[in-house]
């Protein structure tokens, strides 16, 4: 099967994830591009970071239109990864491939368990004086993790959102997208180098098979109930992740 063929379909299931789920896909785009397509982890990774940046601003601008997303709010959580983002998106080219398979692995297994865990929604009431102290600290995390491994990390940006700022699930949703554009630009331009010799003949169909396939995802969703999705999802994320551990060790 060629390559165009592969990164088609592999864009289309990430794309119909994220449709569906609100999030999560991206996790599945580094696999994709280095198990399916030949891409070195680094290459991968920053591979991810454009498919992510794509995706993430189509969404954002179709939130932004239905008034979901906070944009003050979304801006501060933002700028507290900008700087890690940079930071690690400088890093990942200097270190060993088995290194960031394995963190990316660990990642992958971590996103798995909390969609199969999901956590709750807690109300304003439970934030305290703390609250922009964690803001800035998931933020900052936040920004290393998509810096460093290339994915959105919605995953963690919604709760986070929801926990630390008691944003309803919807606008949380619609804000994660604002951080996570942000936070993926600021690690694009620390990679001007690597995007330069990214293969685009194989990461522009695949992100335009992503952002078409999001669109359908969104029709998924209202078919198939939410906790099957995330559980068939997390299945398969988690066979990933074991895949991809047992090849970093080996």
């Amino acid at each position: 099967m060629s390559a165009l063929i592969l990164a088609l379909i592999a864009g289309a299931v990430v794309g119909l994830t994220l449709g569906a789920l609100g999030g999560g896909g991206s996790v599945l785009a580094v696999p994709a591009l280095i198990y399916l397509l030949g891409f070195t982890p680094a290459a991968a990774t920053t591979g991810g970071l454009v498919i992510v940046t794509a995706t993430s601003l189509t969404a954002l601008y179709a939130h932004a239109r239905t008034g979901n997303v906070r944009w003050r709010a979304g801006a501060l959580f933002a700028a507290a990864g900008l700087l890690p983002a940079a930071a690690a998106g400088a890093a990942a080219s200097r270190l060993p491939q088995p290194v960031l398979t394995a963190a990316f692995a660990a990642v992958a297994a971590l996103a798995a368990i909390r969609m199969l865990r999901p956590g709750h929604a807690v109300t304003g009431s439970t934030v305290g004086g703390a609250g922009p102290v964690k803001a800035a600290g998931a933020g900052a995390g936040l920004g290393a993790l998509t810096g460093l491994l290339g994915v959105g990390g919605g995953f963690l940006a919604v709760p986070a959102l929801v926990t630390v700022l008691a944003f309803e699930m919807r606008a949380a949703v619609g804000t994660s997208l604002l951080v996570i554009s942000a936070n993926s630009l600021a690690s694009l331009t620390t990679r001007g180098g690597a995007t330069g010799s990214i293969d685009w003949a194989v990461i522009g169909p695949f992100t335009g098979a992503a952002i078409l396939g999001a669109w359908d995802g969104k029709r998924l969703a209202h078919a198939v109930t939410g906790t099957l999705l995330r559980r068939a999802f997390a299945v398969v994320l988690l066979a990933v992740a074991a895949f991809m551990l047992i090849d970093a060790l080996t």
